[in-house]
């Protein structure tokens, strides 16, 4: 994929309010490109260096795990940074994930 598809997924991501997550599924999703949720996944892995900051943490998978909590330093970082924000977290994955997601297709 080319940086360009990279910029959408981190200005979908940056749209993501506080207190909420969405899954790397319903990013692609909003971005026609269903199939690319691995695709979003990679970009997510270079989100650290993008400007302006992109909200990496509120980003998990299509259950509400925290498969990317490893590309944070140390991996338990994206659950503090959740709780911060008032996301509940147990045993790497989002409580109540189906009524915090956010859906961008829906929310935009």
């Amino acid at each position: 994929m080319d940086a360009s598809f990279y910029e959408q997924v981190f200005e979908i991501v940056r749209l993501i309010p506080k207190g909420r997550v969405s899954s790397y599924g319903a990013i692609a999703k909003a971005l026609g490109a269903g199939g690319s949720a691995r695709m979003v996944g990679y970009a997510m892995s270079n989100a650290g260096i993008a400007h302006p900051k992109v909200p990496a943490h509120r980003v998990v998978n299509s259950s509400g795990l925290l498969t990317g909590k490893f590309h944070f330093s140390p991996p338990t970082l994206m659950q503090q940074m959740l709780e911060q924000e008032g996301v509940k977290v147990e045993n790497d994955k989002v409580k109540d994930f189906k009524k915090i997601c956010w859906n961008p297709l829906e929310e935009l």
